[in-house]
């Protein structure tokens, strides 16, 4: 440290947060499994590593302490069910089942044993069959099982609840809907519930919970139109729960044998997010009757004990955003991550003592070094939906060892998140620290459509994608500006998938708001994405945009392909050649557009990544090429000592 910071331009401050440092070591955490009751419980995790080419890696902890990977290199529990995947893995009494990503085929690794068995048969067509969502059911295991023909049409895919044996012996439990998941076997051994939804709606649009019992009868407890239902946990007594928006908010649901259906707490802002993967837990129950659950408030998550009074008690703890809760002797283990951590596996007990069972990497640096979050809402254009106001996360500029000139104002990079129906999230990003340590202020925007909300803030973007995200990421960049904090001519923004395609939109249909913008494997064509996308996705742009292919004309309006002749701001390019959500021909028409323009752009195709990149190569390549990017096109110099490599400008 120095006693007297350094003065620089903004966007050239010398930082230790480097892309080496961003995939150093990196993990991802996924699902979080307790194998076991009371202490001598075993705590297991995946892990996704960039640096061993982004497969999941499976992780075991015992009781004393130590832990030892499950899965070896290659194998990688992935799922590609819905192209997302989630709930890839699963494990009781030592045994793990999971789906190995290559193949897309169910292994079992036995307890005691280290190597897997093939349980389902190699697929007629390589990755056609693929299992999701797994869960213990005696020797067997439940799955969503996806099935794809050779043709590749999304409209031939078959998704269905499945019973698979250790034998491989496998019953069809489920099949007719669209779509369904989580499927969970009660406590009796024979009562079943699931959850099922209908094109073309998505999970959070509308998703019903369905129960079978003994007699074979099926009744819908919760959900239709207008409602939807995520994560049903059944209760030792029978008693089945579940989190419903019924009340606008994603809120907690329960039903006690033979009773009726009672709302036990509401907390005023979604418990719940968005069901983009399988496997996800928000609350879970104790074994003495209460529920540990998270919620948002105020960009932050909340951990908290509910009592059997229904009185939630808030745990006050360091870490700002919650997963994975799973109840553990008398506690919680969870996926936490906060402002100033990444994320850990955590402990919690009820006394609101906490152990990191597995902690986030060592970064070597001082906390100095990371900007913190200032969650604010800001005025916007006002739409059908009557919601005037957005969100985000604001990070100022953060260097201890460099500062500004007095003069001179930060450039913004405004951050467009995926989805859209996501949310930005106040977990230490070592991705977003990478700009503010340079001199940058970011602003991860909740634009509206944003979960975390209530089902009102996220369908005010019903009919208004391309319109409202437009107007909401504009709004955030002049409210900033207005209020001093960054500097009206130097406003960027970059996004990936849904993000990168209100990046392309805004540079297109609001010119002269922005200075540079990057997209990351962004949709250029809405027209091509309704027409080629994949099953999960397939008729999500009927309540974003219109109805297709009725509303054609709609996608042709608002799609920024279709009007180039608005684009002339530098735009940088990221793609990887196996995306099968957003495939790579969207990317490069937008390229071919901005070249026969002769407007600024760069592009990057990456060789064997899909939709998101994994390898640690690729995302040091995208991270830097966009830095480098800015720097030529906004006019600042780079540091000398990192050495990036400069991405080639097209001019």
């Amino acid at each position: 440290m120095t006693d007297s910071p350094q003065t620089l331009p903004h966007g050239s401050w010398p930082t230790p947060i480097t892309s080496e440092l961003v995939v150093r070591a990196a993990a991802r955490l996924g699902e979080v499994v307790v194998d076991g009751a009371g202490p001598d419980a075993d705590v297991w995790w995946a892990e996704g590593r960039p640096s061993e080419g982004g497969r999941t890696a499976l992780v075991r902890r015992r009781s004393d302490g130590t832990t030892t990977d499950l899965l070896p290199p290659p194998w990688n529990a992935r799922t590609r069910v819905h192209e997302y995947g989630g709930g890839a893995w699963t494990v009781a009494g030592g045994t793990v089942w999971f789906t190995d990503h290559a193949d897309q085929r169910l292994y079992r690794v036995a307890a005691g044993s280290a190597e897997p068995v093939a349980v389902s048969p190699e697929p007629a067509v390589p990755a056609g069959v693929r299992f999701a969502d797994l869960s213990a059911d005696g020797d067997g295991v439940l799955a969503v099982r996806e099935t794809h023909t050779a043709s590749g049409s999304s409209a031939e895919v078959v998704s269905e609840v499945v019973r698979v044996a250790a034998d491989g012996t496998t019953e069809v439990l489920v099949s007719g809907p669209d779509f369904v998941s989580d499927p969970r076997r009660a406590p009796d051994g024979v009562t079943l519930c699931w959850l099922q939804w209908q094109h073309p709606d998505m999970p959070w649009d509308s998703a019903q919970l369905v129960v079978r019992g003994s007699d074979g009868a099926e009744h819908v407890l919760a959900g239709g139109p207008g409602e939807s239902v995520v994560q049903p946990v059944w209760g030792a007594d029978l008693s089945l729960w579940w989190l419903c928006d019924r009340t606008d908010v994603w809120s907690l649901y329960r039903r006690r044998p033979h009773g009726e259906v009672e709302l036990v707490f509401d907390a005023g802002s979604d418990i719940a997010g968005p069901q983009w993967v399988f496997g996800q837990s928000r609350f879970d129950l104790l074994d003495d009757g209460r529920v540990v659950l998270a919620y948002g408030r105020d960009g932050a998550d909340r951990l908290a004990v509910l009592d059997t009074d229904s009185t939630a008690r808030e745990f006050d703890l360091p870490w700002s955003a919650f997963g994975q809760l799973r109840s553990n002797a008398g506690g919680v283990v969870c996926v936490a991550g906060g402002p100033a951590s990444e994320p850990v596996v955590l402990r919690v007990d009820l006394d609101g003592a906490t152990e990191v069972l597995r902690p986030a990497r060592d970064l070597g640096l001082d906390p100095a070094w990371f900007s913190r979050p200032e969650h604010v809402t800001f005025p916007t254009a006002p739409g059908p939906s009557g919601v005037r106001e957005a969100h985000a996360l604001v990070y100022p500029p953060t260097n201890p060892q460099v500062g500004g000139p007095a003069d001179e104002r930060p450039p913004l990079l405004v951050l467009v998140h995926g989805g859209p129906t996501s949310a930005a999230r106040s977990t230490l990003d070592l991705g977003i620290q990478y700009w503010t340590s340079r001199g940058f202020a970011v602003a991860d925007v909740d634009y509206r459509g944003s979960t975390g909300y209530g089902r009102r803030f996220r369908e005010a973007l019903k009919g208004q994608w391309g319109v409202a995200d437009l107007d909401d990421v504009v709004a955030c960049a002049r409210w900033l500006a207005e209020q001093g904090r960054v500097d009206p001519a130097r406003l960027a923004i970059r996004g990936g998938s849904a993000g990168g395609y209100t990046t392309l939109a805004a540079l297109t249909f609001r010119p002269g708001v922005f200075a540079a913008g990057a997209s990351h494997y962004g949709v250029a064509d809405l027209a091509a994405l309704a027409a080629d996308t994949h099953k999960f996705e397939s008729r999500y742009l009927d309540g974003l945009i219109a109805p297709w292919p009725s509303g054609e004309a709609v996608y042709a309006e608002r799609s920024p392909i279709h009007h180039t002749d608005a684009l002339d701001t530098p735009l940088a390019v990221f793609q990887g050649d196996e995306d099968r959500v957003v495939p790579m021909e969207q990317a490069e028409m937008m390229v071919a557009a901005l070249r026969a323009k002769g407007v600024p752009h760069a592009y990057r195709l990456f060789a064997g990544e899909q939709h998101g990149f994994r390898k640690a190569e690729n995302i040091r390549a995208a991270l830097d090429g966009e830095l480098s990017f800015y720097a030529q096109v906004l006019g600042f110099d780079l540091p000398p000592a990192e050495a990036i490599e400069p991405i080639q400008v097209e001019r």
